[in-house]
């Protein structure tokens, strides 16, 4: 595709696929669920050719990368592990630009915690910094908030939404997710999950039958547990990142969201955004914009003001 190179590095005691294209300063891409390097194409040929050396891996559990099934080893220090290994064989030492989206950008902010000498600076879409909350884990709240059917909360028994997502096929739930546009909560009801009028979707411009059916083949040959593990983390994380209880994220850091993205419409988060929470938790945010019309998969949806809005910011520094 447009000249992007593949390869595999041996990284943190696994294999992981990378994706990338130019030289230059390096710009690290890291995705989101249910979602591969792929959904970064558009962006590798941009930043590529501004003079920059893109690169996007298949995170870990996710497309031509290894798929450890242990839960435990979908853990923020596992995968901010992957991270750091990468950057070290791409760049020996040098820092990065990094952009990402959805599990990617909270993978993102905890390189950033855990490891600001290596970030240049960041740009976040869809997911703003989320502070540790000490008296409750993450399970727990978004059960007594959202309720039981609140997708994070049934992703987390495992085997179960596996199975589910298998009635459907991967084909269907990537169209379904990838295209829904609805502004609150996601929730999958025990009955009928995804719905039951899934073929008269239709694929919107920016997503082609051609990139659903690459995502399909790489989610059917690898299965979602590894997706899903991420999610099945969230108390484990929460319980590894307690030393940083109330530490502030110090890197330069743009972020990017659409009006109707289903994160930015969750209680509470446009007030953080906008109330000065966010500010105060990363000091150096030096931008929060909010493209209209656009849903959660801002990259692909609007892929061409998104490139601008990179290169805007990273050519600062």
């Amino acid at each position: 595709m447009e000249g992007i190179e593949h390869q595999t590095v041996t990284v943190n005691g696994i294999e992981m696929h990378v994706a990338e294209k130019g030289e230059g300063p390096v710009v690290l891409f890291l995705h989101g669920f249910p979602e591969l390097w792929y959904t970064w194409r558009r962006q590798i040929v941009a930043l590529a050719s501004s003079g920059y050396r893109a690169v996007a891996p298949d995170l870990r559990g996710c497309g031509d990368s290894d798929a450890p099934a242990e839960i435990s080893r979908y853990s923020c220090l596992h995968v901010v592990g992957d991270i750091v290994a990468l950057i070290e064989s791409l760049c020996r030492g040098d820092q990065v630009f990094v952009v990402a989206h959805d599990w990617g950008a909270m993978i993102a902010w905890y390189l950033c915690l855990f490891r600001p000498d290596l970030v240049k600076a960041f740009v976040s879409l869809t997911v703003p910094f989320r502070p540790r909350n000490p008296k409750m884990k993450p399970v727990e709240s978004l059960r007594a908030f959202f309720g039981e059917d609140y997708y994070m909360c049934r992703f987390q028994e495992p085997g179960k939404m596996e199975a589910e997502i298998s009635e459907y096929g991967a084909e269907a739930v990537i169209k379904k997710i990838l295209t829904d546009r609805r502004p609150g909560p996601p929730r999958l009801p025990k009955e009928n999950p995804f719905g039951s009028r899934i073929d008269d979707i239709k694929l919107p411009s920016w997503f082609t039958k051609q990139d659903l059916k690459y995502y399909a083949q790489k989610f059917d040959q690898k299965g979602f547990i590894g997706g899903l593990n991420y999610y099945r983390a969230l108390d484990l994380n929460w319980e590894l990142t307690a030393p940083w209880t109330g530490a502030k994220v110090k890197v330069p850091v743009k972020f990017i969201v659409g009006d109707l993205d289903m994160v930015y419409n969750t209680p509470g988060v446009k007030e953080y955004v906008h109330g000065g929470g966010f500010k105060n938790d990363v000091p150096l945010l030096e931008d929060c914009v909010v493209l209209e019309n656009t849903g959660h998969f801002i990259n692909q949806e609007r892929s061409e003001e998104i490139n601008a809005h990179i290169l805007d910011f990273i050519k600062k520094f």
